[in-house]
């Protein structure tokens, strides 16, 4: 919640601050695009080193250089200093998959989804109030460097709740006592080996903490490897298209409204905030979900997938504002729960023990539909207003496909191995 609370408060306010600077737009846009560059790249990185060195420290060392950017933004009056600014952020900023990682090491398979959901929705919470917060700062007197102190303490504060938690290797390692032997999908020695592997990754990264930076990067290149040559690329291919419909459905979608319906952009703002607090609301109501369908990961997946198809497809056809209001309150439902889903199934699949690097690989798939999308959503703009959720429905029915063609190795037994560990 403290995280994104801060982040949110001040990258609303990122544009004025560098037009105010002296900055075009053109380099304001190449500034933000490096940054989604560094994401892209650094995200499977630092999520692999996760997995190397352990929780605490990198979590530890992601919200200390986070902190170091925010408070570099705080000072920056030029162009210059607020494009080094972004650099540690950029490569650090991914506290919230190493936060993940450690929630699925720390509970059972069974309440991921429900735990997942309850994390999600008090980040929402921080998404909602943070841009508030912010834009009565920004009100006052050198307000956006006051937000971006304020943020570089909310990091800090973070760092010191996460120093002085009681961090447990067998706790954070070993989840056999949480286990539910009678709805595992694996079998009994696919877990026996699960457990052995996950009791001794603290070990081992506790000794991974003090190795020659040489060997932490070859570490952590030999797990990516592993990721790249298992069989997991249905699964991150179904997220990135889903990402890439969900995005083309919010692209440009004041302009669409306004273009198609004649609706004022503050409206539209309340609509998309309407939505995000129903995301909140979805994340709490996961855990009924997840009871109602027995928790069968792979059927809420499909399930929500097609919803979020049928809903896209409904705003694309709306021909009043009341489909359009419609349609955005169910998504936020299915959405959030797709997105909960998606990332419990890569970790069923790939295993708990490269947890951080699975994360790190997906928020990479994720950030690639940041890149694209939009694009994707320019083209389609030119043909029609309704062009960019048309398009989006085809992306997801894809989606839907593929799951289909998958469902055998969703709901069979035994993780995906991953070579090279």
């Amino acid at each position: 919640f403290q995280d994104l609370f801060g982040v949110s408060m001040v990258v609303p306010l990122m544009n004025h601050h560098i037009k105010s600077l002296g900055a075009s737009h053109t380099v304001a846009g190449i500034i933000g695009s490096l940054y989604g560059v560094m994401q892209l790249f650094s995200s499977t990185f630092v999520g692999c080193w996760s997995d190397v060195v352990g929780r605490q420290y990198s979590l530890l060392a992601c919200i200390l250089l986070s902190a170091l950017g925010y408070f570099l933004l705080g000072t920056s009056t030029t162009v210059f200093l607020f494009a080094i600014s972004r650099v540690p952020v950029g490569i650090f900023k991914h506290t919230l998959s190493i936060s993940k990682a450690l929630l699925s090491d720390l509970v059972s398979d069974r309440d991921r989804p429900l735990v997942m959901g309850r994390f999600n929705a008090a980040s929402s919470v921080g998404f909602i109030l943070g841009p508030v917060v912010g834009g009565y700062l920004a009100e006052l007197e050198g307000g956006f460097y006051q937000t971006s102190f304020i943020c570089a303490s909310i990091f800090l504060l973070n760092g010191g709740l996460v120093w002085m938690l009681p961090w447990s290797e067998e706790n954070t390692g070993n989840k056999e006592h949480h286990q539910d032997k009678g709805t595992n999908n694996f079998s009994a020695k696919a877990n026996h080996d699960l457990h052995f592997k996950s009791a001794n990754n603290g070990a081992v990264t506790n000794n991974s903490l003090f190795q020659s930076p040489w060997i932490q990067v070859a570490t952590v290149l030999k797990k990516i490897k592993g990721i790249a040559c298992s069989n997991l690329w249905d699964v991150f291919l179904v997220r990135f298209l889903m990402s890439v419909a969900i995005l083309l459905y919010y692209s440009n979608f004041t302009l669409a409204l306004e273009e198609r319906f004649g609706v004022k952009p503050l409206f539209s703002g309340y609509l998309i905030s309407y939505s995000s607090a129903l995301g909140v609301l979805a994340g709490c109501l996961l855990g009924p979900i997840t009871r109602l369908y027995q928790h069968n990961t792979y059927r809420i997946l499909l399930h929500s997938s097609t919803f979020t198809c049928t809903l896209i497809l409904l705003y694309a056809s709306a021909l009043n504002i009341w489909m359009v209001i419609l349609s955005s309150t169910f998504l936020a439902f299915s959405t959030t729960i797709g997105r909960t889903c998606i990332i419990d199934l890569e970790l069923t699949i790939g295993g708990n023990e490269a947890s951080g690097t699975l994360l790190g690989v997906g928020q990479s798939v994720t950030s690639v539909g940041r890149i694209i999308a939009p694009l994707l959503s320019g083209i389609a703009q030119e043909c029609s207003p309704c062009g960019p959720p048309s398009l989006a429905v085809g992306l997801a029915l894809v989606a839907i496909l593929i799951m289909n063609a998958n469902k055998q190795k969703y709901c069979g037994h035994g993780n995906v191995k991953l070579k090279n560990q």
